[in-house]
């Protein structure tokens, strides 16, 4: 027989489940801060001219390689040392996520059917998934297209861009992070489908308040505020709207 846990007995549980998260985080933290060669050879491929967009583009234009360079520069004392630091939990958090995400199912699934674990466990692993294509969508085409349209920008040739570490940094690590946000878009709608909450006669007829509403949220989560990169993110946004209703549809016929 099963010994039903008191209220402090499941709060014990989830600080064991937090500490035990906080440790493998940290530990993935420290490893990518002593593969600094490795991890900042991935973070700095983007700002070079024969990243692998850049290639294949140069071959669907059938256009001759342009050379460029974008220097990064830093301007504080101790910033390289902290954007290392910063960089390298970042990189422990993403390696562990797969280990969070099932530390947190495990300790909510004994509250729930067995049905209920089914449904949770798909939900949360399509999540996930959609969540790490967005993260890759924004690193091989977002933010490289981003920074070479925009470092490269020049007024003037007595204009020379000198781009900080810190901006190309938080530019990277915040467009990643809203994109792996916007692909939750279509589990979301799947979700309130489920639950009888959206219908897609409901999103069909408000497609063009859909729309406006989708820029606005672009124009809010972009860190930069160029037309260029706009449409870069509330592209994709559009498109996994339109995704969306074809799921909700597809969910209505079940």
């Amino acid at each position: 027989m099963t010994k039903k846990l008191t209220f402090w007995d499941h709060l014990d549980e989830l600080r064991a489940v937090l500490i035990r998260i906080a440790v493998v985080t940290v530990v993935f933290g420290i490893a990518a801060f002593f593969f600094k060669d490795f991890l900042f050879n991935i973070i700095f491929a983007p700002k070079n001219d024969d990243f692998i967009i850049y290639k294949i583009l140069q071959r669907i234009t059938k256009q001759p390689s342009e050379f460029f360079f974008v220097k990064l520069i830093n301007t504080g004392l101790a910033d390289q040392f902290v954007t290392h630091m910063k960089v390298a939990l970042y990189a422990g958090f993403l390696c562990s996520s797969p280990y969070i995400l099932y530390q947190l199912f495990r300790f909510v699934s004994p509250a729930l059917y067995r049905n209920e674990r089914k449904y949770t466990a798909r939900v949360v692993f399509s999540s996930y998934v959609m969540f790490v294509i967005g993260i890759l969508l924004s690193y091989f085409v977002v933010f490289p297209l981003t920074f070479r349209f925009l470092g490269t920008y020049q007024v003037s040739s007595e204009v020379e861009n000198m781009i900080s570490l810190h901006s190309y940094i938080n530019t990277m690590m915040m467009l990643c992070l809203m994109m792996g946000i916007i692909f939750e878009i279509p589990i979301l709608c799947w979700l309130f489908a489920k639950l009888g909450m959206l219908s897609s006669a409901f999103m069909t007829q408000y497609r063009k308040h859909a729309i406006v509403i989708l820029l606005v949220i672009a124009a809010i989560i972009t860190p930069t505020a160029d037309v260029f990169t706009l449409l870069l993110v509330s592209i994709p946004m559009y498109l996994l709207f339109e995704i969306s209703i074809l799921i909700v549809r597809k969910v209505e016929k079940k």
